[in-house]
């Protein structure tokens, strides 16, 4: 009985976030009314308003889905790269590249920043800095980068990839903007390498 329940639970969520989703890529969160999402879904107001509150808690849930993505698209990179550092590289310019994804740049880069705020401070920058913070204690391990503090290097390489993404997402020319990035990227992470080392 518990079982049916929380399926029925997930269903109604996954429903709510489907229409959010797409309601929020093709028309932006502030043109997206409650009235399309429950309407696409099949589903009350009451029930949205039961699961996350308001349209800015479905915002929430959507980013979360997004990043849980984005964050496994990045995995299989690392997984493919032949060493640790082509791996934190590549790893780092398809986050940048994401940013020039038509739904990823509008909801989290645009409309996300918007209405939830700094995302620097949204709870899944939390993973990504460990995340990172593993990569560099691999990268001292192994003896490719010089020593460093793992969080302090970790919150500035994730605000550079943030920062870039952001300015990427309101750029008049974002390919543009993305092909900078990426190069100036390698630029500074080159920077960790101990000499005799070389970047990508």
């Amino acid at each position: 009985m518990a079982q049916k329940r929380a399926d029925m639970i997930a269903e109604t969520r996954g429903k709510l976030i489907k229409a959010a989703r797409e309601a929020f890529a093709a028309k932006g969160y502030a043109e997206s009314s409650m009235d399309d999402f429950t309407a696409q879904a099949g589903l009350t107001r009451g029930a949205l308003y039961h699961h996350f509150g308001d349209k800015k808690g479905l915002l929430q849930a959507v980013i979360a889905q997004i990043d849980g993505e984005m964050m496994e698209r990045l995995s299989v990179i690392i997984e493919a790269a032949s060493t640790t550092w082509d791996g934190f590289i590549d790893e780092s310019i398809a986050y940048i590249k994401m940013s020039l994804e038509p739904e990823i740049q509008r909801i989290v880069f645009l409309d996300g920043p918007a209405v939830l705020g700094d995302p620097s401070q949204w709870p899944s920058q939390s993973g990504c800095i460990r995340s990172t913070q593993r990569s560099i204690q691999k990268l001292m391990d192994e003896g490719t980068i010089r020593e460093v503090d793992t969080e302090a290097t970790a919150r500035l390489i994730m605000g550079a990839l943030l920062g870039a993404s952001l300015w990427i997402a309101h750029a008049d020319d974002p390919q543009t903007a993305s092909e900078k990035a990426g190069e100036s990227f390698i630029a500074l992470a080159s920077g960790l390498l101990k000499s005799g080392e070389s970047a990508k």
